[in-house]
């Protein structure tokens, strides 16, 4: 008696995606699921740790290594565990619906065990099955793949439950059976093609960030008297660019209007702070939240409300230095100032009186701009370049760049 085989079954894991091109499909895979197809990155880098692993996951590491940097002592590394605890404030609700994590992309090595047919006729949707020991790696995205497997090695750390993380769905590109080469190449692609976003305009966008709710709460208490109509402030700040265009109808960036108030709240301190998130529990000492709102938002409003034509005609009060250093002056007049520089408000009001705001060389080179060969003045100094020198202009009407500023 012989004793018959039985049918061959194709196993291993099983995705459902859509294809996109004929060699990759977008879909979404369970956390669990991430962390069973793709080896910690962490891990793989750790020669004791990888040193008595399966022959599949040094493998695997191998294969990572010729299509990936490494996280070990970089600043990729370094933002793991940020990364973890703000996708575990999502999960956990935390964060409402302001928070939002990419696709992960994934290299599958070689070809797929098995493609279904369309799972239901005009969708495109298929499974897609992953033979055990096949190497998937994330060519972009893995930054994030180390979080998850941070998050799911211990999920109590982070205010999780195992329960919890099997219901998160993870969304992601896979690219099938595609050379080294291939995979290299989307890597450069997806990682110096692009354009990377400044640092502070980046923070202009962040809603979670303090400052940048103040900014926000700033323009919106201000309005503009236009030929005799009131307009919204916010309809002049430009929320999307670095700088502002000559021909666009915004005076003012957002991440300039972010320096005014960070400066505001800290001082000189804040000029190096300007491209930092801010966080509430990090306000001066005897500062809260609640007060520094209460007072940075009315005077901030009311400052750009009196000085509403400047801004208008874009004059030097709009460049991001000069904004910063106005906000210094401010810090003197607020509650939580050192009384040893305090002065009050009416004190301020003297001392913006006579400032020349006009963009023109006489006042502000050598200020908070230079003077090109045709007269031309360029602003681009920055908030950390030129902010002080304008709050000490602003500050002492005595020195040399007080009396220019002023015309003197």
């Amino acid at each position: 008696m012989r004793i018959t085989m039985p049918t061959a079954v194709i196993e291993g894991t099983q995705l459902t995606g859509m294809p996109f091109r004929a060699d990759a499909v977008i879909g979404t895979m369970s956390v669990p699921t991430l962390v069973q197809l793709v080896p910690s990155p962490r891990r793989e880098e750790d020669m004791k740790t990888l040193k008595a692993a399966s022959g599949a996951v040094r493998r695997h590491a191998e294969l990572r290594a010729l299509v990936q940097r490494a996280l070990k002592s970089t600043q990729k590394g370094k933002n793991v565990g940020s990364y973890a605890e703000c996708i575990a404030d999502g999960v956990n609700g935390e964060l409402g619906a302001g928070w939002s994590t990419p696709p992960i992309t994934f290299w599958h090595a070689g070809p797929l065990a098995a493609l279904s047919d369309e799972r239901l006729p005009g969708t495109a949707l298929r499974t897609l099955t992953i033979a055990p020991g096949t190497s998937v790696v994330a060519i972009d995205g893995e930054t994030q793949a180390t979080a998850w497997h941070e998050l799911y090695d211990d999920p109590e750390r982070f205010g999780l439950t195992y329960a919890e993380l099997a219901q998160v769905r993870v969304p992601f590109e896979l690219y099938v059976d595609l050379s080294v080469a291939d995979a290299r190449q989307i890597f450069y692609d997806r990682n110096v093609q692009g354009v990377a976003v400044a640092k502070n305009l980046a923070m202009s966008m962040d809603q979670r960030d303090f400052a940048t709710r103040l900014a926000h709460r700033v323009a919106e208490a201000v309005k503009v008297d236009i030929d005799g109509r009131l307009v919204p402030f916010t309809k002049f700040v430009n929320a999307t660019k670095r700088q502002v265009g000559k021909t666009e109808p915004e005076v003012v960036t957002l991440s300039a209007m972010r320096a005014l108030v960070i400066t505001a709240v800290y001082g000189k301190g804040g000029l190096s702070r300007s491209a930092e998130t801010v966080h509430e529990d990090e306000l001066p000492a005897a500062a809260t939240a609640e007060q520094v709102e209460q007072y940075v938002v009315p005077v901030l409003a009311r400052l750009i409300a009196d000085h509403a034509e400047h801004f208008l005609s874009r004059s030097a009060l709009t460049a991001p230095a000069v904004l910063a250093g106005l906000g210094i002056a401010v810090h003197h007049t607020t509650p939580w100032a050192d009384p040893s520089n305090a002065m009050g408000a009416k004190e301020l009001d003297r001392l913006l009186a006579g400032i020349r705001w006009e963009r023109e060389a006489r006042y502000w080179d050598g200020v908070a701009a230079k003077a090109g060969a045709s007269g031309r003045l360029n602003f681009s100094g920055g908030v950390k370049d030129s902010g002080g020198r304008v709050a000490d202009a602003l500050l002492y009407p005595g020195t040399e760049a007080g009396r220019r500023i002023r015309g003197q």
